[in-house]
Formats: C-alpha cells, sequence, structure tokens
C-alpha cells in the first residue's frame, strides 16, 4: 500500500483522507451514471471490448478479477488507453487489493466486507466502493468513515425497496446496486435519492463477446445511456 496504517495518522487526517475518497467515488460515479462489470476471457477482448464500451459512452469500466485475466486487463487498459476510468471489481483479500492497485487500478470495488479490507481502504490511496447486502454491513463501514457503497445482489436484497428503507437509518449513505439492474429497471434505481450510479454486464452479452460483435456491444452501451436522459 503505498500509505502507512491508518492508525499512524491523527483522527482529523484520517477524516480528510476519507472525504477526499468519498469525493473521488462521487465523482467516478457522476462520471460513469452505468458502471458495466467486466470479466474478461480471452486477452484479445481487453481492448475492442473496452473500445466499444467507450464508443457507446461508457469510460469509467469496473474490471473484475472473477478470471485469472483481469489483473492484466487492467494493467493493458491504464497503459493503452489512459483516458478511461478503470476499477477493479471483485476484490476479496489484502493481497488482491494491493495485486491491483500494483496494476494501476483507480478505485476498488468489493462484492462484500470484512474487517480487514475495510481497514485496507483506509490505508490504501485507491478509494474502496465496498459491496453491502444488509444493515449490518453499513454498519460496519459507517463506524469507519464510510459513506459510499455498492449495494449486491441489488435484486435479491430487495431491490428499490431496500433502498428505500436503507435511506432512514443512513442518511447521507448513497448506493451503486449492482446485480439484476437492467434496461428494465434501471429508471427506477436511478431515481432514488440515494443511488449514485448503477453497476451492470447487460450491455456485454456473451454471444456478443464470443462472436467480436463489437458494434452491438457499443450499441446496446448507447442504449443503456439513452434511458437515463
Amino acid at each position: 500500500m503505498s500509505q502507512g496504517p491508518a492508525a499512524m495518522t491523527t483522527p482529523a487526517q484520517q477524516q480528510s483522507r476519507m472525504a477526499d475518497k468519498i469525493a473521488r467515488i462521487d465523482a467516478i460515479c457522476a462520471q460513469a451514471r452505468i458502471l458495466p462489470v467486466i470479466t474478461i476471457n480471452r486477452e484479445q477482448d481487453i481492448l475492442p471490448m473496452a473500445d466499444a464500451l467507450a464508443a457507446g459512452g461508457l469510460r469509467t469500466l469496473e474490471v473484475t478479477l472473477r478470471s485469472e485475466l483481469g489483473l492484466k486487463a487492467i494493467k493493458i487498459l491504464r497503459e493503452q488507453r489512459p483516458e478511461l476510468s478503470i476499477g477493479a471489481g471483485t476484490v476479496l483479500s489484502r493481497e488482491m487489493y494491493a495485486a491491483v492497485e500494483a496494476a494501476g487500478a483507480q478505485f476498488v470495488v468489493t462484492p462484500g466486507v470484512t474487517q480487514d479490507i475495510l481497514q485496507v481502504g483506509l490505508e490504501s490511496d485507491l478509494p474502496l466502493l465496498a459491496g453491502t447486502s444488509s444493515a449490518s454491513d453499513i454498519m460496519l463501514g459507517y463506524a469507519l468513515g464510510y459513506r459510499r457503497f455498492k449495494l449486491f445482489p441489488a435484486e435479491v436484497s430487495g431491490g428499490v425497496a431496500a433502498l428505500k428503507a436503507l435511506g432512514g437509518p443512513f442518511v447521507g449513505v448513497r448506493f451503486c446496486p449492482t446485480g439484476g439492474v437492467g434496461p428494465a429497471n434501471i429508471k427506477s434505481y436511478m431515481s432514488q435519492p440515494n443511488v449514485m450510479c448503477v453497476g451492470g454486464s447487460w450491455m456485454l452479452d456473451s454471444a456478443w463477446i464470443k462472436n467480436g460483435d463489437w458494434a452491438r456491444v457499443q450499441e446496446a452501451s448507447a442504449e443503456a445511456l439513452a434511458l437515463l436522459d
């Protein structure tokens, strides 16, 4: 990690660093509106997939570590597509956090929380969008200063109704719902005051990827953004 443990800083310094990370997450989500969740299974797909998404208007990408090519994809995109914002998803441990930081990721997304991963998020310069599916998870992060979370899996966890309910006790907390979000419900999610962006992969149909139909990926990306206008 590029910074020492948060315990070595003063409370005021910790608060300032967390405020900066929250502001960076807000900027990332405001720019993204829709965060494509990408799993790379073939190296040859890395650049054309990113280019198709970007051409459709989606220029902030979450590259998951669900495949062995995840880290390599992050490195390649940071080196060859510096105009894009590249985050790392499916980060499950301290070791994975360090690996994506070394690869050049600009933000980190996790599917859930542990005390250790939240602590790493405090220590690292990389802003963390920690996953949650319950009020208890939110409270773990809230106690450490986190105010931005990924709701995952969103639909299974209660969807829009859950977001409305969570908005009561957690004033000032905002979410990026991911998991089950798509064209049919994206507007309902984005209309919630505690939603800052949504994540999904519906614009990356497996058949299109297999066939290299990047024009269809571009079209679907543009169509997704158009739903929010």
